[in-house]
């Protein structure tokens, strides 16, 4: 693992708070006094517990009140739901040396008992807590914050172009002007137009505009395209999980920003779990049921596996002799159809991207 990588991307320290008293955690005496903080913009919920499964004392607190508290706060372990502005405060508070725990919000929301308020939810961290089964969420560093930030616009400008193609597409089908089949079909047909006054008068105006405005979304989106390149090219596990078929720029980089180190996961079946690539289960005593792949976890990784998966179906039926993995997948697809193969692929392909993330090796074919 690169330096870059080490120093960005640090894997989280397990639970070292037990009911029973303090432990020691990187050095410092940690007590055994649980905060466990509901997040807001400007009010703050502190329950603070002293032993398992009661609230010593309650704060709510205003913005610059709260940073007071906690930082006079000796090293304690502090509780969070992983939502908006956690893994800043988390960054924050283990460099005073608090221990800090993100909850996942759909485990939290489990342990909520009566109405949804600042109070239930700070009590419901407590009791989460308490679950071991619930593994924490890594707190992003500020690098790692900055590569999902870009890919968050990214996917945001796009869905925005994708609105605006769509739109253009309807209105001049209504005039009769159908545009063919293709993203980048749309501006040059539109422009050509627009240029010999085809479009209705009263609507070519803001048909440019419109026009203009997917331009300036492209241009955005290529921009955005090019730093990930400029990251990708400094990190030595995008370059690695880039020899993974079907796992280019766009996925390798959204992998390492959105999960940071494989070595969360004890398996690569757990790792497609994660990404929600698994099939639901329904059993019940000697009976096993199994269903469509549950989706959960990030909508947008497994959406970039499975594009990617798709991708490598696509030109394996180019193939004069394909690989093992490819091979297999056309097996699947004469099977089980197009999507269903491509699912499956995309599964197989976040095992393989676990692996050889985690050994630090390079993907070979022959090892299949």
């Amino acid at each position: 693992m690169d330096s870059f990588h080490k120093a960005t991307f640090g894997i989280i320290v397990p639970r070292s708070f037990t009911a029973s008293g303090a432990k020691p955690t990187g050095g410092v005496l940690m007590n055994d006094t649980i905060l466990a903080i509901d997040l807001a913009k400007t009010v703050f919920e502190v329950a603070v517990s002293n032993r398992p499964g009661t609230v010593a004392r309650r704060r709510r607190l205003t913005r610059g009140q709260f940073w007071r508290f906690v930082e006079k706060e000796p090293p304690t372990t502090i509780l969070m739901e992983a939502c908006s502005s956690a893994h800043y405060w988390g960054q924050r508070f283990e460099q005073i040396g608090h221990q800090v725990l993100l909850l996942p919000p759909y485990d939290v929301a489990k342990y909520r008992k009566g109405q949804k308020t600042d109070r239930t939810d700070a009590k419901a961290l407590l009791e989460a807590h308490r679950n071991e089964d619930i593994r924490p969420v890594p707190i992003k560093s500020p690098d790692q914050q900055a590569l999902t930030s870009l890919h968050r616009l990214r996917s945001r400008w796009m869905a925005s172009r994708t609105a605006g193609l769509n739109t253009i597409r309807g209105l001049l089908r209504e005039f009769g002007l159908p545009i063919p089949v293709g993203a980048k079909r749309v501006v040059p047909q539109v422009t050509a137009w627009l240029d010999d006054d085809t479009v209705h008068p009263a609507l070519a105006p803001v048909l440019r505009d419109a026009v203009q405005e997917i331009r300036d979304l492209e241009g955005r989106i290529q921009r955005i395209e090019t730093q990930l390149g400029a990251l990708g090219v400094q990190m030595e596990d995008v370059r690695r999980l880039r020899t993974v078929p079907g796992i280019g720029l766009l996925t390798g980089t959204a992998l390492v920003a959105f999960v940071g180190s494989p070595r969360r996961f004890p398996s690569g079946r757990r790792f497609a779990s994660f990404l929600g690539l698994v099939p639901k289960e329904f059993s019940s005593g000697g009976v096993r049921r199994l269903g469509h792949i549950h989706k959960r976890g990030d909508v947008y990784l497994r959406m970039l596996l499975i594009h990617g998966a798709r991708s490598v179906l696509c030109h394996a039926k180019r193939c004069k002799n394909p690989d093992g993995l490819r091979a297999w997948a056309l097996q699947t697809e004469k099977r089980r159809g197009h999507n269903v193969a491509a699912v499956a692929l995309a599964n197989k392909m976040a095992r393989i991207a676990w692996a050889t993330w985690n050994r630090e090796e390079d993907f070979h074919t022959q090892s299949l």
